[in-house]
């Protein structure tokens, strides 16, 4: 009798540890994933979430469609849907980017000689693309090129979008041509602060760097001037890291940050411990009380 109840001991304890183990499973797969945030002490987890694609095309209300301009920059505006990244393209050249704010979005833009088709396109923050924009064409009378100049300069980026922690340098490659050298840029990095000032003496890829002090998302605007007075305008997204930025997701990225939190749910690991524990004796008492009638009626006590 003594080994019987052992027997029935063992099995039911190994039934307790597992509903126990499976308990504490349950309990640390509530972990919950919010938007990266460098600045805090919660364990980072880099990974990429299937999401689907924008399905709304944003529209370009402004310059209407045929509108001429003699002089730059202009304003590229119109409806989009809120919390998308924006990104503008000229004659199917990258030409700028903003944030989507209260289903609005404003780029400040050049424009190549002649003739130039505008479209936008949304971006979410895995950089998934959304439906193209309508096409607005416009024309830009180049004073410069009447004049005899053989090209304008041009500015362009493979990055739309780009950001870092607060107190640490953003890096931003950016690349000129055209025009006649050098070139001297001036960076409005949307903060507040003094311009920076820079000068290139030849075309190619250089970098502008900034620290900023608080946690934001900024556009900024990128000037260059020729050395013939040509110029050039460049808008971008810049994102300093913090609890009300948004991922950061480059033109060339498409990987998202995600953290989890610190806390840990100890309601539902205790609840289900004493579901277990409750599992358990009721579990020893329905053994003992089989195996008693068994005997009572002279039948092997475990079954044959």
């Amino acid at each position: 009798m003594r080994i019987l109840r052992l027997m029935l001991l063992n099995k039911t304890v190994r039934i307790f540890c597992l509903c126990l183990v499976l308990s504490c499973f349950l309990g640390i797969s509530q972990v919950t994933f919010a938007v990266d945030n460098p600045t805090s002490s919660s364990i980072g987890l880099g990974g990429t979430i299937s999401a689907p694609a924008p399905t709304q095309a944003a529209t370009i209300t402004s310059p209407a469609n045929g509108a001429s301009f003699s002089s730059l920059p202009i304003k590229v505006i119109g409806w989009c849907p809120s919390g998308l990244e924006i990104q503008l393209f000229k004659n199917n050249v990258f030409g700028g980017s903003t944030m989507c704010v209260n289903n609005t979005y404003s780029i400040t833009a050049d424009l190549f000689s002649d003739q130039n088709q505008l479209m936008v396109v949304d971006y979410d923050a895995l950089n998934q693309a959304g439906p193209n924009s309508n096409i607005v064409t416009v024309t830009f009378n180049d004073n410069a090129s009447n004049s005899g100049v053989a090209s304008r300069v041009s500015l362009t980026s493979n990055y739309s979008k780009r950001g870092a922690n607060p107190d640490q340098v953003l890096t931003w490659p950016i690349i000129a041509s055209g025009g006649t050298t050098p070139y001297a840029i001036s960076v409005d990095w949307g903060d507040g602060d003094s311009s920076d000032l820079y000068t290139e003496l030849t075309a190619g890829q250089f970098n502008i760097e900034h620290t900023y002090d608080k946690a934001g998302t900024y556009n900024v605007l990128v000037k260059a001037e020729d050395k013939v007075g040509t110029v050039s305008y460049l808008q971008l997204v810049a994102v300093s890291n913090g609890e009300v930025s948004q991922t950061s997701a480059s033109s060339t990225n498409s990987t998202v940050k995600v953290q989890t939190t610190t806390s840990f749910p100890w309601e539902l690991v205790l609840f289900a411990t004493f579901a277990a524990a409750v599992s358990f004796w009721l579990g020893i008492r329905t053994k003992h009380r089989n195996v008693k009638k068994r005997l009572e009626q002279g039948l092997p006590p475990l079954g044959s």
